[in-house]
């Protein structure tokens, strides 16, 4: 039997990632001590980045079982101990640098991340249902996803998801929780309850600033922002913040909707921002008879496509067509979207479709250097 070293255990530790952070705890200088005993018992402390760490029986759990693994280990100690504010520091400068103020990084001229701002003209047309099924669903594919709950006043991304999770604070970093491998942050896990949140635009301004910066994203592939109805506050300033971010418009069939919808998306003249393209949500119900009832009518997906690429003068396309299903809200109140509970349900290939199509797309060379120097003359 090869003899238990000190750096075969580091070896297996450096297979631990931690479960918020997602990188390993040797990198992130978790790892307090490895001690060996000739028994082969091994005692190891591990540092929590603060004291009511919400992840410590994971940690402990993951970090056993790395360590088991290991030949010639015959039993294990994981002692819990707690950063400084020193290695709390370093740590933040690990992650985001030595910047004091906290930056966007979805709005850096290098971010390779995805920013889809998820809107609708009017509520009640499943926009949350959407975006949080298409975060769902390009996780599932092996994406880095994370979702914004910008409907600060209706707010409802963290039931969809399933969880109650608050956020922990690392220095200056809010370290978001994730369910379903999803990233999300949402005003709910900030507020008491089932309270309301009564707040102004500045405010509305300040608290999207914060969750766009203040909480330690990753490197995210995808970023969905599941934004408020209409045209307000929010969307102007996530056109301020993130001028890259491209709009997916949902809408229902019904022309009334189609019409409110039209103006969400014309937003895009005035902010200049990408249309990545509309999606027709309760399209029709499928009757047991294989027939469709078209309970909102036909076309308001279309019809919205069409406008928008007449508007802005470059292809708008229609994604995608998600049928009513009683599924999918009961999937939603159960907070297991319908792509992971039923994917080959007709709404929930019909919302994998969709995200295939988002997941494929390239990004430009808008903005991007490409290291050309121009010749000397």
């Amino acid at each position: 039997m090869s003899e238990l070293t000190d750096s075969a255990v580091r070896t297996a530790l450096a297979r631990v990632d931690d479960p918020e952070i997602r990188k390993p705890i040797t990198e992130l200088g978790m790892v307090k001590s490895v001690d060996i005993h000739p028994d082969g018992s091994v005692d190891i402390g591990i540092y929590l980045t603060i004291a009511g760490c919400p992840m410590r029986s994971e940690i402990t759990e993951r970090v056993t079982k790395a360590v088991a693994d290991v030949p010639g280990v015959s039993a294990i100690k994981v002692e819990l101990d707690v950063m400084s504010d020193e290695q709390r520091t370093e740590l933040r400068r690990s992650l985001r640098g030595n910047s004091e103020e906290p930056i966007i990084p979805f709005a850096q001229p290098g971010s390779m991340t995805r920013v889809y701002a998820v809107a609708s003209g009017k509520g009640g047309v499943g926009k949350s249902s959407v975006t949080v099924n298409l975060a769902a669903a390009l996780a599932a594919k092996g994406l880095n996803v994370g979702v914004l709950d910008a409907d600060i006043y209706g707010h409802s991304v963290p039931r969809m998801l399933g969880t109650d999770a608050k956020p922990t604070q690392v220095e200056k970093m809010i370290m978001p929780p994730i369910s379903h491998e999803v990233k999300l942050i949402s005003i709910a896990q900030f507020t008491t309850g089932n309270a309301p949140v009564v707040w102004r635009g500045p405010m509305l301004h300040r608290a999207l600033q914060q969750f766009l910066a203040d909480v330690f994203w990753g490197d995210l592939d995808v970023l969905l922002l599941d934004l408020p109805p209409g045209t307000g506050d929010i969307a102007i300033s996530v056109a301020q913040l993130i001028p890259g971010a491209e709009i997916l418009v949902v809408t229902t069939p019904q022309q009334a909707a189609a019409e409110v919808a039209e103006r969400a998306g014309a937003i895009a003249l005035q902010t200049r921002q990408r249309i990545a393209g509309v999606i027709e949500n309760m399209s029709w119900l499928e009757l047991p008879d294989g027939t469709r009832m078209e309970i909102f009518g036909a076309g308001g997906g279309e019809a919205v496509a069409a406008s928008l690429t007449r508007a802005v003068g470059a292809d708008v396309p229609l994604l995608g067509q998600i049928p009513l299903e009683t599924a999918v809200r009961e999937s939603g109140d159960a907070g297991v979207p319908i792509v992971l509970s039923a994917p080959e349900s007709p709404a929930g290939a019909a919302l994998i479709a969709v995200a295939d199509k988002l997941a494929v797309r390239r990004k430009g060379l808008v903005g991007m250097s490409l290291n050309i120097n121009p010749a000397g003359g």
